[in-house]
């Protein structure tokens, strides 16, 4: 079993900035793939960022690239997603996620198994 609590999110105003973090715990074994999602209302979930836990580099959507950052702790217990330069369009419910494989792209959903219950980031112009 696999638990993962998301926390940070907030409001906003355009322009600023925030960091999310994912506490995982369970079989580590489950946790080798984690990824970033959002939803925003009316919309599909969709990935932004993911990491192979093992090593490698991180991938991002083209519509955080370059504004956000995944990272994980050393213990391998936190995920975290630092999100800078936010706007208005970022806004949506964000997700942790976490899976023992990915057969295709790591920002894909439906390649992920264990999910947390999301935190809300409200941007503002």
């Amino acid at each position: 079993q696999v638990q993962l609590v998301e926390s940070g999110g907030g409001s906003v105003q355009a322009g600023g900035s925030l960091r999310l973090s994912c506490a995982a715990s369970g079989y580590p074994y489950s946790t080798t793939y984690m990824g970033w999602f959002r939803q925003a209302t009316g919309k599909e979930r969709e990935g932004i960022a993911a990491i192979d836990t093992g090593g490698g580099s991180p991938v991002y959507a083209d519509s955080v690239k370059g504004r956000y950052t995944i990272s994980l702790n050393n213990a391998k217990t936190t995920l975290y997603l630092q999100m800078n330069s936010l706007r208005p369009e970022d806004t949506a419910m964000y997700y942790c996620a976490a899976a023992p494989w990915v057969r295709g792209s790591l920002t894909r959903p439906d390649e992920y198994r264990y999910w947390g219950q999301g935190t809300q980031v409200t941007v503002s112009s």
